[in-house]
């Protein structure tokens, strides 16, 4: 689902859009500025219009969300609400600068999160929340991490992405699905298919970050790794995980060797397409999210697969059931010309059971409470509900806001592949080098 649709380069002309937005509707009222009116939520308040954007486009994309939103039509009756579609982070930033912003706004990243929070792009909704006496215990606590940043909560969940292992039954030949990383290694080994030449046929795991969405930072909670000190400062040099995870990837890479994993690699199919390698029977496991399970039910069919946690580190096994997660957040843009309806409306989508449990039935994403998780409702099979039991778990991790989110993940997605070309001599070095990129970008930004 979401972050196929958002590359880092947009992400960075976002954040480049957000570090200077200043302006905005300043006339506009203010999310909590005003009581609340008394009585029934439905009753008391006004009629309005309110314009909701987000960034679905697909059709069925489009006609969850107003499934979802027709819950809200029909408790609050007087309050339209018009969906524009197809709208990016960008686009939203640029339409609060000039002011002219949405009543809500979604998107598919958390990584400007810390922006929008810092520069005020979208309103802080900690005031509505305690006025509205919501518990945000209902929302497991690594999706309250990701929408918030310095004491203001800017943002709220929607529907989470979660990253875990898919496994081609029929290649694995008996074998369980390895749950620390030298039994991954010992079975991709073990599964991999070569000719006669050392050309690689079938991959029992591609380690390499370059390879859809192995990208380092879905694959850090393998090995429990930190981003950031305490202070906000750069983590990647000193914190231990890093050094293990890509040590891990290198061996593996060499094993395989770099130039064939490579040739290999670049022979394979789209991984938005239906000629995916793992639809193909190229690859034996692969990292991925869960929205793959509902591309496989349209695009391979017959395909007999399972899935299960990532394995992690041989002395984390606490970690093991944990996993990466990232998702969509909503919220109250500055200059919101009906802000209370719009906090109804955020309210509704983040909080209301059945609308969460409508938006993932139709999209195939995790949703975001306790509740809608646990719901009778939520359609599920064993390999949807491996995902929704990653999210649940205590140890699943993201990525900490950041004002430069993106920035840090692309210095070290750089480093990483020249990591595993064979292209640096020192590990500590060229971490100790990624650490002074994040740091002196830090400096920049007035941290």
């Amino acid at each position: 689902m979401h972050r196929r649709f958002l590359t880092f380069a947009t992400a960075a002309v976002a954040a480049a859009a957000l570090t200077a937005c200043t302006a905005g509707n300043e006339g506009a009222p203010a999310l909590g500025a005003q009581p609340k009116p008394s009585g029934s939520a439905s009753a008391a308040l006004p009629a309005a219009t309110i314009e909701l954007w987000h960034g679905f486009s697909a059709p069925a994309e489009v006609k969850a969300f107003e499934d979802a939103v027709a819950g809200f039509r029909k408790k609050f009756p007087q309050i339209t609400v018009k969906l524009v579609k197809g709208v990016q982070d960008d686009q939203i930033t640029q339409a609060v600068r000039g002011g002219k912003a949405p009543d809500v706004a979604a998107s598919f990243t958390t990584d400007n999160v810390a922006q929008w929070c810092k520069s005020g792009t979208f309103q802080d909704l900690t005031p509505v929340i305690k006025q509205d006496g919501i518990d945000l215990s209902v929302l497991p606590e690594v999706s309250r991490a990701y929408t918030e940043f310095g004491g203001k909560r800017c943002v709220m969940p929607l529907l989470a992405d979660v990253y875990g292992l898919y496994y081609n039954k029929a290649l694995m030949k008996g074998n369980e699905p390895p749950k620390t990383l030298s039994e991954l290694t010992e079975l991709a080994k073990k599964l991999t298919v070569r000719d006669a030449d050392g050309t690689i046929k079938v991959a029992g795991f591609i380690p390499s970050s370059q390879y859809y969405e192995n990208t380092v930072s879905h694959l850090a909670p393998m090995v429990d790794a930190k981003w950031y000190n305490e202070d906000g400062t750069s983590a990647i040099g000193s914190d231990p995980g890093w050094k293990r995870l890509l040590r891990w990837q290198k061996e593996l890479v060499d094993w395989y060797g770099y130039d064939k994993l490579e040739k290999f690699r670049k022979s394979l199919g789209q991984e938005w397409s239906a000629d995916h390698p793992f639809y193909e029977g190229k690859v034996a496991m692969t990292l991925d999210g869960e929205w793959r399970n509902a591309m496989i039910a349209n695009e391979a069919k017959g395909l007999d697969y399972g899935t299960a946690p990532l394995p992690v580190a041989d002395d984390k096994p606490d970690l093991y059931g944990s996993g990466f997660t990232s998702g969509t957040v909503i919220g109250v843009p500055k200059g919101a010309k009906n802000p209370q309806a719009a906090w109804e409306l955020v309210k509704y989508l983040t909080t209301d059971t059945a609308g969460l449990v409508t938006l993932s039935n139709a999209l195939r994403n995790v949703p975001t409470t306790k509740a809608s998780l646990e719901s009778p409702d939520l359609k599920k099979d064993a390999n949807f509900q491996i995902f929704l039991d990653i999210f649940a778990h205590p140890k699943t991790n993201t990525i900490p806001p950041s004002v430069n989110s993106t920035f840090n993940q692309e210095a070290l997605q750089e480093f990483s592949a020249q990591w595993e070309k064979g292209s640096v001599a020192d590990l500590d070095a060229g971490l100790a080098e990624v650490d002074k990129r994040v740091n002196d970008k830090l400096k920049l930004s007035g941290g």
